[in-house]
């Protein structure tokens, strides 16, 4: 299996506070991970540095085969436009445009607007009839939905997702759930931080963070032993 990602010793300091604490990461091409852990235990910090938002005080990030820790915030901007699909918990949408607009703007951004891949994708998450919608025209799950085909729309190598059924009622849930699913049959490469149990057990892998390291057991029903000297 190929690569997508590396992280090789990633520590991450706010002044004497370590968020990441010397975390290794590997993930393969077609993988589904979960990444779990309770509120404080580095999970939005290590999502940030994947997603080329922030970077490590130390440590390696190697994404798609580049070295990311030269990089300039230009070619940081460029390798995350062409590389990486976000899916927010809060969404993100431009509350102007609609939703087919929404789609586009990310192709803009990363080459050239196709209105017909635009169409496509949101017909593939099940919104065909729904295109010339704005954002208050939408149910949240709807929303999710937009914001799924967005970070799809430029193929991207890695689609992480940042508690995409937070926000969601149990049916829009599933949905979504459902869409994840069709997207690790196609071989899709996904990094999902969640708090939810079912969502997290449907992925190949789960990671637990606790102390911004990666944990040996599950911090939110097992005692913790530190494995730090």
């Amino acid at each position: 299996m190929r690569c997508v990602l590396e992280l090789k010793d990633i520590t991450r300091s706010y002044g004497s506070i370590d968020a990441l604490d010397r975390l290794s990461l590997r993930v393969e091409e077609g993988e589904w991970l979960a990444i779990m852990g309770p509120s404080g235990a580095g999970k939005t910090t290590l999502l940030n540095i994947l997603a080329l938002l922030d970077t490590p005080t130390s440590g390696e990030y190697i994404l798609d085969g580049r070295k990311t820790a030269s990089l300039s915030e230009h070619e940081r901007a460029v390798l995350r436009r062409e590389k990486i699909g976000l899916v927010f918990q809060q969404f993100h949408l431009v509350p102007y445009l609609t939703a087919l607009e929404n789609v586009m703007v990310a192709q803009y951004y990363h080459s050239m607007a196709d209105r017909r891949e635009a169409e496509a994708v949101l017909r593939k998450v099940g919104l065909g009839e729904r295109l010339s919608h704005r954002p208050s025209q939408l149910s949240g799950g709807e929303k999710q939905r937009v914001c799924i085909a967005r970070a799809l729309v430029n193929e991207p190598a890695l689609l992480l997702a940042d508690e995409p059924t937070g926000n969601l009622d149990e049916r829009n849930e599933g949905i979504v759930l459902d869409l994840f699913r069709a997207l690790k049959r196609e071989g899709r490469t996904i990094i999902m931080v969640t708090h939810n149990p079912n969502l997290a057990k449907e992925a190949d892998r789960i990671v637990y963070l606790n102390h911004g390291r990666i944990s040996p057991v599950n911090p939110f029903v097992e005692e913790v032993v530190d494995a730090r000297p």
